[in-house]
């Protein structure tokens, strides 16, 4: 056999070291993003012993990065982009000529050329992708207005650097007094690139909208979970491929926009869960490999430029986006939320500073600034956000400008003690909150889609935004108050979290939840949970029971009893 296999060595070596070294952050009580960074620099070049490929762990990190964005996108609408375009445009355009000041300044003090400050500048003042969308995710912020501010902020980001790696030839060109119609290239690859753009956004709005989802239908409509999930991955990576590949936008907007489109559709919660997996594999080793870039020398050799260009992202950067939020008059919450979110910078970071050395803008001695910055702020960003929503940041359903008042919303009215929480507001949820509503008990609603969530209040149901694996999310549900808990989504891992951490918190609450195997029930069971009803085994006893009742009926009235 064979052994020279280094895309097989670089996943088992990645996902390995990935899964012991986030194991003990997990144990430290430190973010895993933490233990993953540290994986791959222990993997990586820069360590004696084994070695990875970067080029081939880069490759699987987009993955990731398509995968995430995607994911994103099925909780987005357009209506949700557009709704944010009076703060994301302007705000990501002015904190990206901030932040670009910043780095000029600082270039200029290391007594670098003007063109070679604009491209490190550049490269501090995008955040990461990945590192911004999971900060939002792990403290329910996505569906958020301080979430979508955000993401369409990113997007505006990611258009900017779309046009400025089409860009930096020709300003190579001008600088270096190559090429003497080099302003004309510019101009025109700039309206080159507008166009394109342009174009792949109305290919989405006008084709995709139509295609995708009627591919995705049809697919469901054979009964074949296997080719579902391959659709949907088929769809996710096509897109960000096609994207890049035809319109020369990035991996990561092209996924937004497939997973936008789709989130349209009555499956985007299935294509969510089938995605879920595949997306949670790859963001690990998108970690992975930008750990594997850090080269411990840069701190011994440019202590105080390396320390200079991480408070030009920590704080520099941060300190614009929150005064530009709050000039828009959105509220101090709001302010440090974002600015905490952006307080990093990632993979655009890495590929400009890539080109930037080939193209003979950027010093090599830029390039390991940025990249080592980048490994320090992805490192130091999970931790500086869990140290603002410490200091009483929430989540608020609706976080806009404040009108003219600097007073904070009212506090939410919490459930009535004894009342009965429900976790999940898909087909059995709904069923379930309609038959116990007739009934007269209190409901508290848990539900991390917004749509959903709007649902249930539109029947006049208290619902809770966000994951019911978090802690805080039950207390906002009124978890130590409840009398019942009602686990109502399939997924059978995700709900024992939630049993066993609701069991934690209230020791007398009676748990029920439902499963699609003997395994599942087994561990349930083992989280705390008091009943659990398996879907097959209930759905034979109902069909024996309907055959039962009908012996002494006829045919049409056996028919009859079924489809009731």
């Amino acid at each position: 056999m064979h052994h020279d296999a280094p895309l097989i060595a670089t996943i088992v070596a990645g996902l390995v070291a990935a899964f012991i070294a986030g194991t003990v952050a997990h144990r430290l009580k430190i973010s895993p993003i933490a233990g993953y960074l540290l994986a791959g620099a222990f993997v990586g070049p820069s360590m004696p012993g084994f070695a990875a490929d970067p080029e081939i762990a880069s490759q699987l990190a987009e993955i990731g990065v398509i995968l995430l964005m995607f994911g994103v996108g099925l909780h987005f609408s357009l209506r949700d982009l557009l709704s944010v375009k009076k703060i994301a445009v302007p705000g990501a355009l002015i904190q990206i000529v901030v932040a670009t000041l910043f780095g000029m300044a600082l270039a200029w003090a290391l007594g670098w050329r003007a063109g070679q400050g604009l491209v490190f500048g550049l490269a501090l003042s995008v955040a990461s992708t990945v590192v911004l969308v999971r900060a939002l995710q792990v403290h329910n912020l996505v569906q958020t207005d301080q979430g979508r501010i955000a993401v369409g902020w990113l997007v505006v980001e990611d258009l900017v650097m779309v046009l400025a790696l089409v860009l930096l030839p020709s300003v190579a060109a001008i600088l270096s007094g190559t090429s003497a119609n080099a302003g004309a290239a510019a101009a025109s690859a700039v309206t080159t690139t507008l166009m394109k753009v342009a174009g792949f956004i109305a290919l989405m709005l006008l084709v995709g909208r139509r295609a995708m989802p009627a591919i995705l239908h049809w697919v469901a409509d054979t009964g074949s979970r296997e080719l579902f999930r391959l659709a949907v991955l088929a769809i996710a990576l096509g897109v960000a491929f096609g994207a890049a590949l035809v319109f020369d936008v990035s991996f990561a907007l092209g996924a937004f926009f497939a997973g936008m489109i789709l989130g349209e559709t009555q499956l985007s919660r299935l294509a969510t869960e089938e995605i879920l997996p595949f997306r949670d594999a790859f963001s690990v080793l998108f970690f992975v490999s930008a750990g594997m870039l850090f080269d411990p020398a840069v701190i011994l050799n440019q202590p105080i430029a390396l320390l200079a260009t991480l408070a030009i992202i920590l704080v520099g950067k941060s300190a614009a986006a929150y005064a530009i939020v709050r000039s828009f008059g959105y509220r101090d919450q709001t302010a440090i939320t974002i600015s905490a979110s952006l307080a990093q910078i990632g993979e655009f970071s890495f590929i400009l500073a890539g080109l930037g050395v080939s193209a003979g803008l950027l010093p090599p001695q830029g390039r390991d600034l940025i990249l080592a910055a980048a490994i320090i702020s992805i490192f130091l960003n999970p931790l500086l956000f869990s140290f603002v929503t410490r200091q009483g940041v929430r989540p608020l359903r609706h976080a806009g400008p404040a009108e003219g008042s600097s007073e904070e919303p009212a506090p939410e009215q919490g459930p009535p003690p004894g009342h009965v929480i429900i976790v999940g507001y898909g087909r059995v949820g709904r069923f379930i909150a309609a038959t116990l509503g007739a009934s007269g008990y209190a409901l508290s609603i848990v539900e991390d889609s917004r749509e959903a969530v709007q649902a249930a209040q539109a029947e006049g149901l208290r619902a809770v935004q966000g994951n019911a694996t978090e802690a805080s999310i039950l207390t906002r549900a009124g978890i130590t108050g409840a009398s019942t808990l009602l686990i109502a989504i399939p997924e059978g891992f995700e709900a024992a979290i939630i049993a066993k951490r609701a069991r934690a918190m209230n020791p007398d609450l009676r748990i029920i939840a439902r499963a699609h195997s003997e395994a599942e029930v087994d561990h349930l069971k083992a989280m705390g949970a008091d009943a659990i009803v398996l879907a097959e085994k209930a759905a034979a006893a109902k069909m024996a029971a309907l055959v039962s009742e009908a012996e002494s009926e006829d045919v049409d009235g056996l028919a009859h009893l079924v489809e009731s």
